[in-house]
């Protein structure tokens, strides 16, 4: 959030980028990032724009019909008004004209989750007499999607809780599979849903629960229209995340078969193993040696260990996503150079997703999902003990 105590940290990054400042534009909730950062109170149905720039104070520009959500700008910090377009547009200019900003874009949409500017404020902001307009991609990185230490501490608790959650939920689903009354996957639902809520843990939807060739969807949902019980021979794919109030998601998958696996599930399951720990030894290791990475870098080593095992075709998401305190699919950056060629350097600070998998369509799916909190010195894993052999129920 932006405020007179982050002002200064920020200041400096701006001056480090040789940039002449941030522009943060949003216009009826399209930028969640200028959103977050801004933390306007109430109905916000025109556009609006911040300039922060390398020295001095940050200068508003809202509608002059809309000053109620501006209540916890600062006293000390401009603000201005305008109605017509051309007091809009004449604003604009004197915030930027001459200058080399930011904003909430990215080239050619490398990067979507980033790219929230659409290109006619673009043009508006050029022909303005910006010099250069360049991504905020590294900004939003730092300011946006970096945990607290509170945040941290809250994640630290969500992965060990659910992580217990999902070992006893297996243990239900192959209690009942040896009855005359399997679970269906939506009875399995519902019982972790259940237990979400006496620890205190919220969640947005979901969990995802697939049996058998439910699996091989990457985005199944189980459906009491159509209930599929988890039966012996099936393999069995729990993906589940939730968070504390006011804490950060902890999102894992885990995988279990229902008796005695085939050598066809040993065989998926060993790959997607092995490309989640390829991906987390690549994070540990730049995290302890100071050393630069991208996110697209620990996507292609997840997916050589898959490509190699002959399963190239069939991994068919990235490798991981960002999570930052306000989304599980958050603003920072994604291990991913399959669906977006993702520039940006993870940094320490930010919390991401990785999860490789390989889905066989009619047949079976795996995915095994940990979640990674990287420190200025080391990456940590969460949670603690993640899952090194399929599970046997």
């Amino acid at each position: 959030m932006l405020t007179l105590e982050t002002l200064p940290t920020l200041q400096r990054a701006l001056a480090e980028a040789e940039l002449d400042g941030w522009l943060l534009y949003d216009f009826q909730g399209n930028n969640p990032i200028a959103n977050g950062l801004l933390a306007l109170e109430g109905m916000v149905s025109r556009r609006v724009f911040v300039f922060v720039p390398r020295d001095g104070m940050p200068r508003a520009l809202g509608h002059a019909i809309e000053a109620g959500p501006w209540r916890r700008w600062p006293a000390s910090w401009p603000r201005a008004t305008y109605s017509a377009w051309r007091e809009l547009e004449s604003a604009i200019a004197d915030m930027v004209r001459g200058k080399r900003i930011a904003m909430e874009y990215s080239s050619g949409d490398a990067v979507p989750y980033l790219d929230r500017v659409p290109a006619g404020v673009l043009e508006m902001v050029r022909a303005a007499g910006a010099t250069e307009v360049v991504s905020s991609g590294e900004l939003v990185t730092r300011f946006y999607a970096s945990w607290t230490d509170a945040h941290f501490a809250s994640h630290l608790r969500s992965a060990e809780t659910i992580a217990a959650i999902a070992r006893d939920a297996f243990a239900v689903a192959g209690e009942r599979a040896r009855t005359t009354e399997p679970a269906t996957e939506l009875d399995l639902v519902v019982w972790i849903r259940e237990r979400f809520d006496r620890a205190g843990l919220l969640t947005d939807h979901g969990p995802s629960v697939c049996a058998g060739e439910s699996s091989a969807n990457p985005h199944y949902e189980p459906s009491g229209e159509r209930p599929r019980a988890i039966r012996e021979g099936d393999v069995l794919l729990i993906d589940l995340w939730a968070t504390e109030p006011q804490g950060v998601y902890a999102d894992q998958t885990w995988m279990a078969f229902v008796g005695t696996p085939t050598a066809r599930a040993q065989e998926v399951w060993s790959a997607v193993r092995d490309a989640r720990d390829a991906a987390i030894r690549l994070v540990q290791s730049a995290a302890t040696d100071g050393r630069e990475l991208r996110g697209a870098e620990v996507d292609d080593a997840a997916r050589r260990v898959i490509e190699a095992r002959g399963f190239g075709e069939r991994f068919i998401h990235r490798t991981g996503h960002s999570i930052d305190p306000r989304s599980l699919h958050g603003a920072g950056p994604h291990l991913d150079n399959l669906e977006t060629r993702e520039e940006r350097t993870l940094l320490p600070g930010i919390g991401f997703s990785i999860e490789p998998g390989v889905y066989l369509p009619g047949e079976l799916g795996m995915r095994s999902e940990v979640n990674a909190f990287l420190l200025p010195d080391r990456a940590v894993i969460t949670p603690r003990e993640y899952q090194s052999a399929l599970i046997v129920v």
